[in-house]
């Protein structure tokens, strides 16, 4: 059975341009080319309010959300409001609607000052990602790529964030650092006790 990567794009009209569709572009490209591509789909969200997400999440229930956009830090991630402009949402508030889709198994929140979002995150899903500090958009894109890279040929989510981290390091950009891994043991060994046929590991 495949599973869904739900990808979420925000880019308001009063926030600085962002390459987003050359990122999902990757992505997409990527995975169609991936030794293990029936395992992974695609689904795209743009411009994306709040509402959005929460119907997103009904719709297609994903193991995997990807929100790629603006951070704010303790103002929460950039979405969009009615009329295009941002729309800054909580930590708290993100955290509280993951809590009701236990299915997620990973959130990468590509987005600047995004650690605080995804300490809190955690609480209800098992890996999470997000930006220690300003990311720049060609590291962004390279991180984003390599992950599902890594993911279509078969490996674990620990072991693409790494490689993902590796190959921001190679292509010759200072931000290697700035992508952080959160991992909820204790829903892990929770996940792993009562589903043995799937995979885990950090």
């Amino acid at each position: 059975m495949s599973k869904t990567i739900l990808f979420l794009a925000a880019n308001p009209i009063n926030t600085s341009p962002l390459r987003l569709d050359e990122e999902v572009r990757e992505i997409d490209e990527g995975l169609r080319r991936a030794k293990h591509r029936e395992q992974y789909e695609l689904k795209q969200k743009w411009a994306v309010r709040p509402e959005d997400l929460r119907r997103s999440m009904l719709d297609y229930t994903p193991q995997i959300v990807h929100f790629s956009g603006h951070g704010t830090g303790e103002k929460g991630i950039v979405f969009e409001d009615s009329q295009g402009l941002g729309k800054p949402v909580t930590a708290s508030a993100i955290t509280h609607l993951f809590a009701l889709f236990p299915q997620v198994e990973c959130v990468v929140l590509n987005a600047c000052y995004s650690e605080i979002q995804a300490n809190a995150i955690m609480q209800n899903v098992p890996y999470v990602i997000g930006m220690s500090q300003a990311v720049g958009d060609r590291a962004a894109i390279v991180f984003a790529t390599s992950l599902y890279d890594a993911l279509g040929a078969g490996q674990s989510i620990s072991f693409a964030y790494k490689f993902a981290c590796a190959a921001i390091e190679l292509a010759g950009i200072p931000e290697s650092l700035t992508p952080v891994i959160k991992v909820n043991e204790g829903l892990l060994k929770k996940i792993r006790g009562s589903s043995s046929h799937q995979q885990y590991d950090r």
